[in-house]
């Protein structure tokens, strides 16, 4: 287990449990915004033991290993569907339990239900969150050349046999809605949508997943993919007795790690004796100007290394899913997934999954609602949001800070495009915006894409 982090020593974790219908949101207020409060506080209450997965236990949809070899003989004489790059992330997803209870592709009945109620109803009556359908497309060839059978292989790009899905259902796939209720707006030039949707077969396959055998992508980072599971064992090992998560899709500077270490102190004053960081990088499909996963992994290693954020209460480990740039609808999955795998905070912040308008010069989403939306989203009861504070750059300490409105001349916020053209430029940003170690690799990954002779850009080299 050692091996999979970026952290020597070992610490645990115990779980925050508090009544239903309240979240730990404290009334807060950023410059220009309203304060609001959408949940009564509760009081909390610990005991030992992590949070509870969604529907009460983990799914796990992998075939036991000395049942493999049968399974593969089965799936060698079933009907063949060809998964994408992302259906095979998907297969992941579901396979280790991140979307818990599911149990493989939706169905018609949960694909209607995520769209138009972010929630999945359970037998007993009670709902889970569910905000971004998981559903797997097939064209017009495929429904037929799967016929009346009940039972398809799903093979990756190599024809490998991946898994068998069961109790197979094929209903439309109804588009412009599915695009329309996850985004808001139809919009052209959605990353996503591009990539996986707009070109995708006319028909939605869903059933019951049997994952042959763990997936794995042999790009050296596997050992840092983490499963729910081990997530919860790892958190256990090092006897947290709070676990609260941070998901990100960029290169960590100190301004993130001033609302990390800030989260770990809040906990600690509020009577925790060992709050466990989970930090938590996207690892799925991203879209094209995001640095890579193995640049972004590289850079969290140096973070680590150089102290920023300490080995000892902090647990690094990729998040298998897709990313949407979804906003407000994304950010509930995001937040889903990590109560499966034991955190009871999220720290959420400003246009969580939001994303620049594909089209016009504005946030394609308000940057207040993903915070608001998660205080209220059914299902996310049980976990506690933490919105964090603003922060920026301190130019009389020369370091990160919380943002003062009262002396806001003495701040410079440095932008994703700024941070971008000083990388390139191989110029330094100010000190102690971010560690010496993690620059160097930012620096590194885009003089990786510099233009050849012929003028094109070469792609980016892994870490």
């Amino acid at each position: 287990m050692a091996s999979t982090i970026f952290i020597q020593p070992s610490f645990t974790s115990k779980s925050l449990n508090k009544s239903l219908n309240t979240h730990f949101v404290p009334s807060f207020k950023l410059p220009g915004s309203v304060s609001f409060n959408p949940r009564t506080v509760s009081q909390l209450s610990v005991r030992a033991g992590l949070i509870e997965p969604d529907g009460g236990k983990l799914v796990d949809l992998h075939v036991a290993e000395p049942e493999r070899g049968l399974k593969k003989r089965e799936a060698a004489l079933l009907p063949r569907v060809k998964l994408s790059r992302i259906d095979l992330q998907w297969v992941h997803v579901l396979s280790e339990g991140w979307a818990s209870p599911l149990t493989g592709f939706m169905r018609e009945s949960e694909f209607l239900q995520t769209l138009h109620f972010n929630s999945l109803r359970l037998g007993d009556g009670s709902f889970v969150n569910m905000s971004v359908p998981i559903v797997l497309a097939i064209d017009d060839s495929q429904k037929e050349r799967i016929a009346e059978s009940k039972r398809v292989t799903l093979v990756d790009l190599d024809d490998n046999p991946v898994a068998i899905l069961n109790n197979i259902e094929i209903y439309k796939h109804p588009k412009e809605e599915r695009i329309a209720r996850t985004w808001g707006t139809t919009a052209p030039g959605l990353p996503y949508v591009e990539e996986t949707i707009t070109k995708a077969g006319n028909w939605l396959i869903g059933g019951d997943l049997e994952v042959i055998e763990p997936i794995k992508y042999h790009d050296g980072l596997d050992r840092f993919r983490l499963s729910p599971v081990e997530l919860r064992q790892e958190f256990e090992k090092r006897n947290a007795d709070a676990v609260f998560a941070f998901q990100l899709r960029n290169p960590v500077h100190n301004g993130h790690a001033l609302l990390m270490t800030d989260t770990r102190r809040r906990l600690l004053e509020m009577g925790y004796k060992n709050p466990i960081l989970l930090l938590h990088p996207l690892g799925g499909y991203t879209k094209a100007d995001d640095v890579p996963l193995s640049w972004r992994m590289k850079q969290h290693e140096k973070v680590l290394e150089d102290g920023v954020l300490d080995p000892e209460t902090t647990v690094v480990s990729i998040f298998p899913s897709p990313m949407h740039y979804a906003g407000p609808t994304e950010v509930q999955w995001h937040a889903k997934a990590r109560i499966n795998a034991g955190a009871n905070f999220y720290i959420v912040g400003r246009d969580p999954a939001g994303m620049g308008h594909p089209n016009e010069k504005r946030d394609l989403y308000d940057a207040d609602h993903g915070k608001k939306v998660l205080s209220m989203a059914p299902g996310l009861e049980r976990l506690n949001i933490l919105p964090f504070r603003v922060a920026a750059y301190d130019k009389t300490q020369f370091k990160m800070a919380f943002f003062d409105p009262s002396r806001a001349q003495d701040f410079l916020f440095i932008s994703g495009t700024k941070m971008r053209a000083l990388a390139k430029n191989k110029e330094n940003p100010p000190d102690g915006f971010m560690c010496p170690g993690g620059w160097k690799v930012l620096v590194k990954y885009y003089d990786s894409l510099t233009p050849s002779d012929n003028g094109r850009i070469h792609e980016a080299v892994p870490a």
